[in-house]
């Protein structure tokens, strides 16, 4: 393999995690408007220094060439002290990379790629995941996890 190819790889997969931080900076800025919002926190491999692995793709793989870390989605943590607008804050962290995908040449990043894990303040117990979904239940698959929906989405 040439060496161009593994820099051009190289390149994409430290400006894609570079898309993520934009796309997290985004989302933040728009959830700090919701009083129930206490903290967020973007957590995962977008949240750290990336390093040299063998990826999963197979030209790659086959010849044992390490590159730097794919990130795949946005793993983000956020504190709330209340459920009751989860939807808002869903629709409004959407809407916000709606816009910058349309505004900006870079960030690329749909909210179908954000993972946010549900905290309560104080304790940091676990409430579950924001459901990414405009209807709660939706009736797709992820629906059926045993309490998804019991508070709309909370999945």
């Amino acid at each position: 393999m040439r060496k161009a190819k593994i820099d051009e790889q190289n390149r994409y997969l430290v400006a894609r995690q570079h898309e993520f931080r934009i796309a997290a900076d985004i989302v933040t800025a728009v959830w700090s408007g919701f009083a129930e919002v206490e903290a967020v926190a973007v957590i995962g491999s977008v949240a750290k220094p990336l390093w040299k692995a063998v990826p999963r793709f197979r030209e790659f793989r086959r010849e044992k060439i390490e590159v730097w870390h794919e990130c795949g989605d946005l793993d983000m943590a956020l504190w709330v002290s209340s459920q009751h607008q989860l939807d808002k804050i869903r629709s409004a962290a959407s809407v916000a990379l709606m816009k910058a995908v349309t505004d900006r040449t870079d960030c690329r990043v749909s909210s179908t790629q954000i993972d946010v894990m549900l905290f309560q303040p104080g304790n940091n117990a676990y409430l579950g995941r924001l459901c990414r979904y405009s209807h709660c239940p939706k009736g797709k698959i992820d629906c059926f996890v045993p309490g998804c929906g019991t508070i709309a989405f909370n999945k």
